[in-house]
């Protein structure tokens, strides 16, 4: 974005706007995620950089047309910085599992923990066979998005679901806490 000597002046001159604009209408700017201060305020300069090569003089005042300018881009990037936190999927099962998994304090070998796993398995059904395999997965490293591509293209949120059942499950058959 190039600006001519006019467009800088009208921006070097409307600064305050932009400090201006994120008192007035963003609330919480502490609390914004993956944006701090610093960013928000950077995104204005960019809006307002935008209304200075946009502005056509005559029409109305520079600085009316700058605020909403810088409020409609810091907006545009907090609706951006929603919609793709609602589409990447953060898998708190992976965190979990990773930091905490079900056999933490199971004292045998990893072949016995896949006997362990497979008995339960053989006495689950429905969604927490799917869970124990999701587990098994899992511990093999795969992501819950990766195994819900691998069991027929099911989202992520599904596979979490089976493995949180698979947990409880697990935590609450004698059979298989006798055998820890």
């Amino acid at each position: 974005m190039q600006l001519s000597s006019e467009q800088r002046l009208l921006v070097e001159e409307n600064m305050g706007l932009v400090g201006r604009v994120i008192k007035d209408k963003v609330y919480g700017v502490n609390r914004l995620g993956i944006f701090s201060y610093d960013d928000i305020f950077q995104i204005g300069c960019i809006g307002l950089s935008k209304a200075a090569i946009d502005f056509r003089p005559g029409r109305n005042k520079f600085s009316t047309y700058a605020y909403i300018a810088i409020r409609n881009e810091i907006f545009d990037a907090l609706d951006y910085a929603t919609f793709r936190e609602r589409k990447e999927v953060i898998s708190d099962t992976d965190a979990f599992l990773a930091s905490n998994p079900v056999w933490d304090d199971y004292p045998g070998s990893a072949v016995e923990l896949e006997l362990l796993l497979e008995l339960a398995r053989s006495q689950a059904y429905g969604m927490i066979v799917k869970g124990i395999d999701a587990i098994r997965m899992m511990a093999d490293g795969y992501t819950a998005r990766e195994i819900g591509e691998m069991m027929g293209g099911v989202p992520a949120k599904n596979v979490t679901a089976w493995v949180s059942k698979a947990r409880k499950y697990l935590k609450k058959d004698p059979a298989i806490m006798a055998m820890r």
